[in-house]
């Protein structure tokens, strides 16, 4: 088998993992109950990515502190809390996620100091290590006296025993990571400490020490305790983080104090490294959205392989497994996470293993349903799989009465509806106008850096083979044509159209859809007008190919309207667009494009730009003429996608699920 060393057995400690492949942590945001435990969501989704073949679960952030910091993330499970429950909870999902030969880590988490989401702040004053800036708020924060230290140490040793007692079989210390608390103490930038937690790095790194020894004393040396490690800060200086190829003074942790850390760390007791980069000053290193390569972590583990003996673990876009197979032979790690492609398809290790790789579902890194619904509405979702977290509320409805459906439309809503409709025993028919399927994400997909959004319309396309539904492409449905056909229900699915106007000179003015399937040659230089994710991604797409891109926004900056929910992709995308030579000219009404010449309001002073085209990116309208034409006359009849409401990927999967689940 190709990928056989991925499924050879490897160990933490004295445990041995059945494979390479480990659930990386993700904040497990709506599935705890209110007494410190888990509820039936959290139990169901780390059991659902055992039962889909993952070697190790390692659960997302969980607290043990319930005194200095009880403010950090309220809603997620505390192991010291209420120690029955925690026990009775944890013993459940435990014993569950044995019963399919995978272990189970609880991440423990020191606090999140000045990184402290501001919503569950409230009115506490953050605490770090030192007087230093909050992340996001305009305040400093309080320096942890030594007795609240030692209080949140004990609580570590409490909180491993209980975890131990409830069948976990290890912990993950959160964090020497990111810039969390204990990371805080550790970098030099943010601990101005004169006391035994200051100073030298020995003294910055004396928290994790005491808590890896406190668990120790507490569980025995036979229980593994492993830590997230950031070997790279990529912190230019306070809220400004550097980007991929950036030159920058490291204000953070640099490479040779990381390595240091890494061999004290392994001194101290620590069973395995589980290896990244970045910091909540550079959060789009720790939250890699699709503008980062994939395995942008490679480097570092090999690093902090060449200097410790304990395993290194490693995140970062490891989907590929053939990536992932050249990473453990190139010794840049011992084991593969892999934290957002399991909330995508939790058969993720399964299907790799019985050569079924074409059937694994993709990430596409947008963070819409995870870290972009985490940090707004406190809930841990994914935007491909409306499943992950919900697992026993979203499971397919049994089919009580086979129906024929009718589904008008080949983008993502049309191809979730039928994928859900023919797992469920119905038989779906699907007609696309055009000659492939995808709708938005063909065009969507065109930029270098959005190959996973291709590669999900391969798994539909792979999917809907599979399940031998009927596809009819250069089919444009009329309104005769489902009046007369006879089906049962009725899906329209027809997607959007890209808004234009004129400019002048409209031969040259293009929208972006047809630059990006490379229907309209924009030329040299062009003007995007739309400072929105699509104007963004467009210009960074012509950008590659050395197009002079000038992008013109209306408003005040760029991604104020239509941006990405999640800031990590965000800010990537706003520091990324100046970066990569995009002129940005906000304030600026576009007026007139004649003769080569755009002329534009820009704050009140009219300027002119040289291109040889005009890119529309100003938003989309609802195809939705048909529906209305039908709506009185067919009795089951839905809306979806686009055509409903021009959305993202996201709700138009949820959408079509959802609907296509209780026909």
């Amino acid at each position: 088998m190709k990928y056989e060393k991925l499924f050879t057995p490897v160990k933490i400690g004295s445990l041995e993992l059945k494979n390479r492949y480990a659930m990386a942590p993700m904040g497990p945001l709506g599935l705890s109950d209110s007494e410190g435990g888990w509820n039936q969501r959290g139990i169901d989704y780390y059991t659902e990515r055992a039962k889909g073949g993952t070697g190790l679960i390692i659960t997302g952030v969980t607290f043990s502190d319930c005194e200095v910091e009880t403010q950090s993330m309220p809603n997620v499970p505390n192991s010291t809390y209420n120690p029955v429950h925690f026990v009775r909870t944890s013993r459940e999902m435990t014993e569950r996620v044995h019963a399919y030969g995978a272990k189970i880590f609880l991440q423990m988490s020191g606090g999140f100091g000045r990184v402290t989401i501001p919503t569950n702040l409230g009115e506490f004053p953050p605490v770090s290590a030192s007087a230093i800036p909050h992340r996001w708020l305009d305040k400093i924060c309080r320096p942890l006296e030594k007795e609240e230290i030692r209080s949140i140490v004990r609580s570590f040793g409490e909180g491993a025993y209980n975890a131990k007692r409830a069948g976990f079989d290890g912990v993950q210390i959160h964090a020497v990571h990111e810039g969390y608390l204990i990371d805080q103490f550790a970098i030099s930038f943010f601990n101005h400490r004169d006391d035994e937690y200051g100073g030298s790095l020995e003294n910055r790194l004396r928290f994790a020490r005491e808590i890896v020894e406190e668990i120790k004393r507490r569980c025995g040396d036979d229980f593994p305790v492993t830590l997230r490690f950031s070997l790279k800060s990529m912190i230019k200086d306070f809220r400004s983080g550097a980007l991929p190829g950036e030159e920058f003074e490291e204000k953070g942790r640099d490479i040779e104090e990381g390595l240091e850390a890494a061999k004290l760390l392994e001194s101290y007791g620590y069973d395995a490294l589980d290896t990244d980069a970045g910091s909540y000053d550079s959060w789009w290193w720790s939250h890699p959205p699709m503008y980062q390569e994939k395995g942008l972590y490679r480097i570092f583990g090999h690093l902090v392989k060449e200097v410790v003996k304990i395993p290194v673990m490693l995140a970062g876009r490891m989907d590929n497994p053939d990536m992932a197979l050249e990473a453990l032979e190139n010794g840049d790690c011992d084991i593969i996470d892999l934290g957002r492609p399991l909330l995508a398809d939790p058969d993720y290790v399964n299907k790799l293993r019985s050569g079924r790789e074409a059937y694994i579902r993709p990430c596409i890194s947008c963070q819409e349903g995870c870290m972009g619904r985490i940090a707004e509405y406190s809930a841990l979702n994914c935007a491909v799989n409306p499943q992950a977290c919900r697992e026993r509320f979203a499971a397919y409805e049994p089919v009580l009465q086979k129906k024929k459906v009718m589904i008008v439309g080949g983008g993502v809503a049309g191809l979730e509806a039928a994928r859900v409709l023919a797992l469920r025993g119905h038989e779906p028919v699907l007609f696309e106008k055009g000659p492939a399927l995808g709708g938005n994400l063909i065009p969507g997909g065109a930029p270098s850096f959005k190959e996973d959004d291709r590669a999900l319309v391969k798994w539909y396309e792979n999917e809907l083979e599979r399940l031998k539904v009927c596809i009819n492409l250069n089919h444009e449905v009329t309104r005769e044509e489902v009046l007369e056909c006879g089906y049962d229900a009725v899906i329209l699915a027809t997607g959007s159209h890209p808004k234009r106007f004129s400019l002048g000179d409209d031969d040259k003015v293009y929208t972006a859809a047809e630059v990006l399937t490379g229907e309209k040659d924009p030329g040299k230089r062009t003007v995007v007008v739309g400072g929105g994710l699509v104007g963004c991604e467009t210009a960074l797409y012509l950008r590659e190919k050395d197009v002079e891109v000038t992008l013109a926004e209306a408003l005040p900056d760029i991604l104020l309207m239509n941006g990405p929910l999640c800031h990590a992709n965000l800010d990537m995308l706003k520091a990324l667009v100046p970066f990569k030579g995009v002129q940005v000219a906000a304030n600026a009404s576009v007026k007139n494009f004649s003769n080569g010449v755009v002329t534009a309001d820009v704050a009140g002073e009219e300027k002119k730009f040289l291109a040889d085209s005009v890119v529309l990116a100003v938003g989309y309208s609802e195809n939705d003429g048909l529906y209305r034409s039908l709506m009185f006359d067919v009795p089951e009849i839905y809306n979806l996608g686009d055509s409903k409401k021009v959305q993202n990927i996201m709700y138009a999967i949820w959408d079509a699920f959802e609907v296509a689940n209780h026909i």
